[in-house]
């Protein structure tokens, strides 16, 4: 009752704002001559530049414009009512964007009331993440039975929970919250139309808990290699090593952590001057207590080709996760050797050098980086590579797997 009373009241303080701004709902329905539409629903506008899943998102739906299809964009929770720029960001795309504003009577156009507009005339509805397939189904449903109802798992949430739990001694919380999330990601594959899994891996890793693989299409993150070199530096020219990864990702607390804990003292023994860049946005205070002139935590950086170009080598020490990890997909889009755990490896297929590039103790993480800092033949080889095992995630290839999603 108090948080009904709450939303009512934020609402209406919203709804006197929108008027005085005289912030008004235009929404362009869906164009009968295309053929198919699709509305998108997260639980924010997708961060582009500052989350793995965010970036694959925004890809997404640059495939779909670019193949016709018209884009609806819904956030869950975050409905931007004083920072618009991810927006502006979509709609200059050709995005219809749902945001806080009012009809001509002066109603509050609500997210639900923008559905009721929008879905029965989709072809689509495209629902990324476990708990907003769960929300939204029941609507979706509702209101056009006909539409594809699209689950986007973004990486299978048990999976990922369940191995935090084991890595901190079977934590009966993390256990307890992983089954939870087991039965919501079952509920949601048996209430959709398809499931989106992130890599064969994460459909292979489903398979025990939801048996029909005919729902399944695989699309994964998109990486296409950088075949332009400029700024790119040399082995000789190059220095140090990078982190990448958002803090709102728990994993990468934990990553960054142990590198510094554990991997890093290591390498120090015999690379005294090796330092480390950490990039990543909301860094938590438990991560910025562990910045000195080694280590430096530098948080949310606008853009990453510079130090993709610069550093010497990227290292991703992640513990545990599930999915294909965005990182080391977008170091080797610069071709940028780097070195990981069998979690941040999940997924991708590293050929011959995949012995250099995986390592598990510490010891042997910090090893397989000095190896990879120090010899620029071994660096060669791993950044040779880098091209052939992006080849299943390029635009070209997983196009036609989104496309088929929505017509």
């Amino acid at each position: 009752m108090f948080q009904s009373l709450k939303i009512y009241f934020k609402n209406q303080q919203l709804k006197g704002k929108l008027k005085q701004s005289k912030t008004a709902f235009s929404v362009v329905l869906p164009d009968v001559q295309k053929e198919a539409s699709v509305l998108i629903v997260d639980d924010k506008l997708p961060e582009y530049d500052k989350d793995s899943g965010s970036r694959r998102l925004n890809l997404i739906i640059d495939i779909l414009l670019e193949q016709g299809i018209q884009v609806y964009l819904m956030a869950d929770k975050k409905e931007y009512k004083y920072d618009t720029s991810y927006c502006a960001y979509y709609q200059n795309k050709g995005v219809q964007v749902y945001f806080p504003s009012i009809e001509a009577e002066g109603n509050l156009v609500t997210r639900e009331g923008f559905m009721e507009r929008i879905v029965p005339q989709v072809s689509a509805v495209w629902l990324h993440r476990p708990l907003v397939f769960a929300k939204y189904i029941a609507l979706v449903r509702s209101l056009n039975p006909n539409a594809k109802a699209l689950y986007d798992m973004v990486d299978f949430h048990y999976l990922r929970m369940k191995r935090e739990a084991e890595l901190k001694s079977n934590d009966s919380k993390l256990l307890a919250e992983a089954e939870r999330f087991l039965k919501i990601e079952q509920a949601n594959c048996e209430a959709a139309d398809t499931i989106l899994v992130i890599s064969s891996l994460d459909k292979q890793n489903l398979m025990p808990y939801y048996a029909q693989t005919q729902k399944m299409t695989v699309v994964g993150n998109i990486h296409d290699f950088i075949t332009d070199t400029t700024g790119q530096l040399s082995f000789t020219d190059r220095r140090d090593l990078l982190f990448v990864g958002s803090f709102e990702h728990v994993p990468n607390i934990d990553a960054v952590q142990y590198l510094r804990k554990h991997i890093m003292p290591l390498v120090w023994e015999r690379l005294p001057e090796v330092k480390v860049t950490v990039i990543g946005s909301n860094p938590k205070p438990e991560v910025l207590a562990l910045h000195d002139k080694r280590f430096e935590i530098l948080g949310y950086v606008n853009d990453l080709s510079e130090a993709f170009c610069t550093h010497r080598l990227f290292i991703a020490p992640l513990r545990y996760g599930a999915g294909i990890k965005g990182k080391i997909g977008q170091s080797l889009e610069f071709g940028l050797p780097l070195v990981t755990t069998p979690i941040g490896a999940e997924g991708f297929d590293f050929g011959k050098v995949a012995d250099a590039m995986i390592a598990d103790s510490p010891s042997e993480f910090a090893e397989k980086i000095i190896a990879a800092y120090t010899d620029v033949t071994l660096w060669e080889a791993i950044r040779e590579q880098s091209e052939p095992t992006l080849q299943p995630f390029s635009r070209k290839v997983l196009t036609d797997n989104i496309v088929k999603t929505v017509r």
